[in-house]
């Protein structure tokens, strides 16, 4: 974790090191002068005024349940009327449309290379979500030309429109996930209450304290596959007053959800277990864990153009 942490360290510091005025993004094509200003609909606002919520769902290690997470919560989300984006922003194993038994014919590889646009790539599912294909064996946004990069900023235009975007990271603390993490408005970790599980969600905790100074957005823990609520707990208020003494870094419990087979079985069939079973222990979770998120405070953290801030090298 150790060797890890510094490796991240140095990204973050070769980061910080790139000039960046707040509500612009560096120019650096050959003899450029100026700055490129991002769209307005970029910054957090959307047209009609009010805000998009972007959500980041990550976790320290792989097959802890994030993408199943982050699917599950896009449909509670979408029952309570919202519009709701699931974009898989895991570049290298992105596995969205296999939990929806989608079949994307593109995806953000594409958009990336500027062969297609991102409303081209965006699918439209039956349960009433649209989701973006990560853009598999892509492993580094940081490696985008200029022309790339630009060209990805004003393709994010399509998204600004939903009232949720749930951003579902890789697995582990690569630069591309402390990207995302940074840039949300609530970031998920998810854990389980395996030991491997649980220092590796505090991995990824420890390093945002450390790295990012004025840390102020939602920081919220999901612990999953437990027994029972007292198990959850337990995995919660250690993981939560460890972050507060040693970080001073403020972690909500989000909620936990239940070891259910029902999961496993929707895996299987390709379909998300709330869709399978809405009144299941697990979907049950699901739709307490939405809820107490509607209620909680959206703060200003920037949104989109939060997001392109810290993607594309700003502070």
């Amino acid at each position: 974790m150790e060797d890890q942490a510094e490796k991240l360290r140095e990204i973050v510091r070769r980061k910080k090191n790139v000039p960046f005025s707040p509500g612009t993004i560096p120019s650096q094509s050959p003899g450029a002068t100026g700055e490129t200003s991002v769209p307005s609909q970029l910054q957090g606002q959307r047209r009609d005024g009010t805000k998009t919520r972007l959500i980041t769902v990550t976790s320290g290690k792989g097959g802890v349940g994030k993408t199943n997470l982050s699917v599950n919560m896009a449909l509670a989300y979408a029952r309570l009327g919202k519009k709701v984006v699931v974009m898989d922003a895991d570049l290298g194993l992105a596995n969205v449309n296999v939990i929806l038994n989608v079949i994307p014919k593109y995806n953000l590889y594409h958009v990336i290379r500027k062969q297609k646009t991102m409303k081209e790539i965006m699918v439209d599912t039956v349960y009433g979500i649209s989701i973006v294909a990560g853009a598999s064996g892509f492993s580094k946004i940081a490696n985008l030309t200029e022309e790339e990069r630009q060209n990805f900023i004003n393709e994010l235009d399509s998204l600004s429109n939903a009232d949720i975007i749930i951003i579902d990271t890789s697995a582990g603390v690569s630069s591309n996930v402390l990207d995302f993490i940074a840039a949300a408005d609530d970031a998920v970790i998810i854990a389980t209450p395996e030991p491997t599980a649980i220092t590796d969600a505090y991995g990824i905790i420890k390093i945002i304290a450390t790295e990012y100074e004025n840390f102020n957005m939602g920081l919220k823990l999901v612990v999953n596959r437990v027994k029972s609520a007292a198990e959850a707990k337990k995995v919660a208020d250690r993981m939560i007053n460890i972050a507060g003494q040693f970080l001073n870094l403020k972690v909500d419990y989000l909620g936990f959800i239940f070891d259910d087979p029902v999961v496993s079985q929707a895996v299987l069939r390709q379909k998300p277990f709330t869709v399978i079973d809405p009144r299941c222990k697990a979907s049950i979770c699901v739709q307490h864990i939405v809820n107490r998120m509607e209620k909680s405070e959206l703060r200003e953290t920037g949104g989109f153009g939060s997001m392109i801030k810290r993607i594309f090298g700003g502070q």
